[in-house]
């Protein structure tokens, strides 16, 4: 076949076009270790993006030796020669990537993996680490001065990872801006319950061991996470409205307190949809175990759990979280206000339901009971710093901020804005300027001096 001068000279052309175009496509690179967050520098991996992890883990508690095996699938960002995971301690033996063995390298909590061929931007891929060890809890102020993250019980683990310790057990891309979704795994000795995210797929006895299989299909940060273990009394069933619920308790716990966990459960979970629009994850439920060393209680996705039985309060606060931390994350640790503010309303909402207060007078009483000269004021919510992320002024001034905010717009815009900012930001992250502007388009009210003064200065407010 002859082709034509001109057409001889198209084709050259387009070839050259096509060289150009992949002689300029970008090298390789490493992977960040961290994607910067301020408080975290090093959690959280850039160059990838999590998509889902396939957790399978066993666990000893007579010699308190934890072996896994994780599966990460996720998706190049760049143009990848290598690339970092979390891990805190314990000791990998073994990294594939699609299946091909990989160099691995070590310093401090981070993996650096090598796959034989660069990972293209845009490809999927799946890594998968080998590793084992005994998991030590992280402590520190950072947790109300207690120990948080892998924490041995007489009968098993009780396993709370927030802020940062989830990849004391599991490695991760360890920083809630990197969801992805999960099916975790749990190996524990026969008579032991493993309990985690989301649904039970199945649960079996083989030998001296009992398996269990759960899968979170909604997007979760790492934090969220949990493989709690020991002897549980397990009720299922539904709320009114037809949500699953799974609550295990301690046998030990029973009957330790009035509370039913299972009841206020059921009846926060079906009001908070009323409120905060459709409940977020396939189950609600309940983990309560006898930790009493971990003084604090943990709003895990679907399932939070509790280091012993807790008031009606505490449960609804951590139900609370399931819309406001769990399905609308934290895009940095310093908007952290926008979980533990949101929450802490959320119980001065329940009580106003509950006709015990209403949420101003809570917000009077908090107010009057602290002096103007009270270290209370002197936290700056909206950035509070990494070792006193926690403090009381985090949760009571950043409610304090949404009451205001609520006489300010009025209880039709506010309660509008609540529903659509969970739908708005549904499975994803925000942070406060988001919450800012949002509140301004429904309102139709400009109000940087509101959350300048409550979120952005210290000192108390004046009325």
């Amino acid at each position: 076949m002859k082709f034509s001068r001109s057409a001889r000279l198209g084709a050259l052309a387009t070839a050259a076009a096509s060289f150009l175009v992949i002689a300029a496509a970008p090298a390789p690179t490493q992977g960040a270790p961290g994607i910067g967050d301020p408080y975290f520098p090093q959690l959280g991996n850039g160059g990838f993006d999590a998509r889902h992890y396939d957790l399978d883990v066993a666990y000893n508690p007579d010699t308190d030796r934890l072996d896994g095996r994780t599966t990460l699938t996720a998706r190049a960002t760049q143009n990848l020669s290598s690339f970092d995971l979390d891990l805190q301690k314990l000791e990998v033996t073994r990294v594939e990537v699609d299946g091909r063995r990989a160099r691995f390298t070590r310093t401090g909590d981070e993996i650096t993996i090598t796959p034989r061929d660069a990972l293209r931007k845009g490809r999927e891929f799946t890594v998968s680490v080998t590793y084992g060890g005994i998991p030590e809890p992280l402590s520190g102020p950072i947790v109300f001065g207690s120990e948080y993250g892998w924490m041995k019980t007489t009968d098993g683990v009780f396993v709370a990872c927030e802020p940062n310790a989830a990849s004391s057990w599991f490695p991760s891309s360890d920083h809630p801006s990197d969801k992805a979704t999960y099916d975790i795994r749990i190996k524990a000795p026969k008579g032991l319950t493993g309990v985690s995210n989301g649904r039970l797929v199945s649960t079996y006895d083989k030998g001296a061991s009992t398996y269990t299989h759960w899968r979170e299909n909604r997007p979760m940060a790492t934090y969220l996470a949990t493989a709690t273990i020991g002897k549980f009394d397990v009720r299922t069933g539904r709320t009114p409205s037809g949500i699953p619920v799974y609550v295990a308790i301690d046998p030990v716990l029973a009957n330790s307190n009035s509370v039913d966990v299972y009841a206020v459960t059921a009846a926060a979970t079906d009001y908070w949809s009323k409120l905060f629009g459709p409940y977020p994850f396939e189950e609600t439920g309940a983990i309560v175990d006898d930790m009493p060393e971990a003084g604090f209680s943990l709003e895990v996705q679907s399932k939070p759990v509790y280091s012993a039985v807790r008031n009606e309060t505490t449960i609804v606060h951590e139900l609370a979280h399931q819309w406001f931390g769990d399905s609308v994350s934290v895009a940095q640790w310093k908007d952290v206000w926008l979980n533990e503010g949101f929450a802490t309303y959320a119980q001065w909402l329940w009580a106003e339901h509950q006709g015990t207060s209403t949420a101003h007078d809570t917000f009077l009483a908090n107010y009057n009971a602290r002096g103007a000269d009270n270290a209370f004021w002197q936290t700056v919510v909206a950035d509070p710093q990494r070792d006193t992320m926690f403090a009381s002024a985090v949760y009571q001034r950043g409610a304090m901020t949404l009451q205001m905010l609520r006489e300010r717009i009025g209880d039709t815009a506010f309660f509008k804005l609540l529903p659509a900012w969970t739908k708005l930001h549904r499975y994803g992250n925000a942070d406060t300027a988001d919450f800012v502007r949002l509140a301004e388009k429904i309102s139709g009210q400009q109000l940087d001096g509101l959350f300048q003064t409550w979120l952005y200065t210290k000192g108390k407010p004046a009325l």
